[in-house]
């Protein structure tokens, strides 16, 4: 029997490219840069890099979204590997998607700027190279579906919220808009939310209380399983 050696095999490479939400003045945004590199330089890109060796994919994207925004410990899920043979016609590529949700206005402004990184409102996003526009929508797809189960909503929010801000949040997610009294019994009944006894003003004489997200609670109901009941089932992809 032929004996076979990884010599043998032919060279592939491995990236990631990551999928940056952020959510600002009532708009869901995605962070995007400029290519660097041919094909499709200075062509608007995902933000992704190739998996170095001593790193595993979710390391990989860990590092790009420190060295972009100067975050860490951010919520990033692994969305699914892309392998058409054609995708990349630099070279034979594989890349896996892995999709963040920031708080834009903790993330380091000027290091984005330094990269060539800019939001882009999601319903306004320029041509993007290679297949990015199909990660990106089914971005979308996984963060409307995991929205019903998870209040990921609270990882693009402000820490102190209004209860607008978090329908408005929600009815971009899922581009739909909500009864607006039903929207806010529903979330309250879960009780992962804390009224407090600040209010925002800056729209209004009367202002609106402020709100904020206790995860001990959430975390609690989580092991029992739970949906949000004002949202429609959809396909987790």
């Amino acid at each position: 029997m032929k004996k076979h050696s990884y010599e043998e095999g032919e060279k592939i490479y491995v990236a990631v490219d990551c999928i940056i939400f952020g959510f600002d003045n009532g708009t869901l945004k995605l962070l995007l840069f400029k290519r660097r590199v041919d094909p499709f330089r200075g062509f608007w890109s995902l933000i992704g890099s190739f998996v170095r060796p001593n790193e595993n994919s979710s390391d990989a994207a860990k590092r790009i979204l420190l060295e972009i925004t100067g975050l860490s410990n951010i919520y990033m899920k692994e969305l699914r590997a892309y392998t058409d043979v054609n995708r990349d016609p630099g070279a034979r590529c594989i890349s896996i998607g892995q999709y963040a949700l920031i708080r834009i206005d903790d993330h380091d402004e000027k290091l984005a700027e330094k990269h060539g990184a800019k939001w882009f409102p999601i319903d306004e996003l320029p041509p993007l190279v290679l297949d990015h526009e199909v990660m990106v929508q089914d971005a979308l797809k996984r963060l409307r579906a995991k929205a019903q189960f998870y209040p990921i909503g609270f990882e693009l929010l402000p820490k102190k919220f209004t209860m607008p801000q978090l329908e408005r949040l929600y009815a971009v997610i899922f581009q739909e808009d909500f009864d607006s009294r039903n929207f806010r019994k529903k979330l309250l009944s879960l009780g992962i939310l804390e009224k407090l006894d600040e209010k925002d003003k800056t729209t209004s004489k009367k202002g609106a209380f402020l709100f904020k997200f206790n995860r001990g609670k959430y975390s609690s109901k989580e092991k029992k399983g739970f949906s949000i009941p004002i949202f429609k089932n959809r396909e987790i992809l």
